[in-house]
């Protein structure tokens, strides 16, 4: 019993001076191990800085869409036109509002939009073509919209029946020189004037997808009824008190849109849950791909070690002999090789992560972006720069654990 106790001593020794060794071999060669250590160092920086690029990306782009409106639905009809060809004119109405907002529960604003398009007197004799749209004071809420200059129409303009308007932002600059210039300003539809008592623009630029456009006037929907008399309405927005209402709410309002309409009739609600969940699943993609791309230098560096660790064999042979010749198993010469193969990736990797983390950290600290940081990414990288050592410092120990120990010491 007494005679089993030093085993586990002698291993635990064998196994510390093993590290010490390749430290000091590490110390002794340090302008070679370094340049070999810059390759896990690039590709393990890469790791993380590709990761929080993607996040970035990531967000960014789940952020314009939310800014469009993540709690928007959208209900338009569609008219049958191509679908259907024998259906009758069956449009939306405000009817068709006032009872989705007394039947479906969770709804924080609604708004029809009435479109009208004029050509009104500029100046100078020149006229402009002009998209003027009627809605109700929510409509602000419900789009998303800023106002930078100015002030939005409200319901006492609404029920005032107020001849006031607000305009685009690019429209204002367009017709008065700036933002500020148009207010106050009038602008005659049909004849009527109209006061600018508002500028306003999208939250985020839609590259034209959206209703509105550069040329857009937005008036109250009481107002535009003294243009068209039909209770007739192109869309209705509603907007959601949650976001995680919009997905049933968009099927409620559904539901009593096509209740009060034919059987035949086409209608489009949606929302922006579907581009939020496509967003999010290209994102990743990229991520994936980029990720791809780190994990390519990272075994290009692998191959330098490998490539640097069988050079030291080769110069080491002499030595290896003299360590078997005085007691030194094939196991432990092995993990020696070794050892110093997940050294430099450890000490590769660990810099790279500094380096990877403190960049974005840097412009969190110094900027007013919140650049989103991952642990995880830290975590993996150190793993993977673990894995690259103990992959390709494999063959190189081997070699070095299956040389003769006697042609070794004959080794010039």
């Amino acid at each position: 019993m007494n005679g089993a106790t030093p085993k586990p001593a002698r291993a635990h020794l064998a196994l510390g001076e093993i590290f010490t060794f390749a430290y000091d071999t590490f110390l002794g060669n340090k302008v070679r191990f370094a340049l070999t250590a810059l390759g896990m160092v690039i590709g393990t920086a890469s790791l993380i800085l590709v990761t929080t690029i993607g996040l970035t990306g990531k967000q960014y782009i789940l952020n314009q869409i939310q800014a469009i409106g993540a709690n928007l639905i959208d209900a338009e009809y569609e008219s049958g036109g191509q679908r259907i060809t024998n259906t009758a004119f069956d449009p939306l109405t405000i009817d068709d509002m006032q009872a989705v907002l007394q039947q479906v529960s969770g709804i924080a604003a609604a708004s029809p939009v009435v479109p009208m398009f004029e050509r009104v007197p500029v100046g100078d004799g020149k006229e402009r073509d002009l998209q003027v749209m009627g809605v109700y004071p929510e409509y602000l809420q419900v789009r998303n919209l800023v106002v930078p200059g100015g002030r939005f129409f409200d319901k006492q303009d609404s029920q005032a029946h107020n001849k006031v308007g607000v305009v685009t932002q690019k429209l204002a600059e367009d017709l008065y020189g700036s933002a500020q210039g148009a207010l106050g300003k009038t602008i005659k539809l049909s004849g009527l004037p109209f006061t600018i008592v508002g500028i306003f623009r999208e939250r985020v630029d839609t590259f034209g997808q959206s209703e509105v456009t550069d040329n857009t006037m937005l008036i109250p929907y009481t107002v535009i009824r003294y243009f068209q008399d039909t209770p007739t309405v192109k869309q209705i927005y509603f907007s959601t008190t949650d976001a995680s209402l919009v997905v049933p709410v968009t099927a409620q309002i559904e539901r009593v849109i096509r209740s009060r309409h034919r059987p035949e009739s086409v209608y489009r609600v949606q929302n922006l849950t579907q581009l939020v969940a496509v967003a999010d699943k290209t994102a990743n993609a990229l991520t994936m791909v980029l990720l791809g791309v780190a994990l390519v230098v990272l075994l290009v560096s692998g191959i330098g070690i490998m490539n640097i660790m069988l050079a030291t064999v080769s110069a080491r042979i002499r030595e290896i002999g003299i360590r078997k010749a005085i007691g030194a198993t094939k196991r432990e010469i092995r993990f020696q090789f070794l050892s110093e193969a997940i050294l430099i990736s450890l000490i590769g990797g660990t810099l790279g992560i500094v380096i990877g983390l403190a960049i974005p950290f840097s412009l969190r600290y110094l900027t007013a972006y919140r650049i989103p940081i991952s642990g995880l990414s830290a975590i993996i990288a150190i793993i993977v720069s673990s894995l690259v050592g103990i992959i390709f410092g494999t063959l190189p120990a081997a070699r070095a654990a299956q040389l003769d120990p006697v042609e070794s010491l004959r080794y010039e």
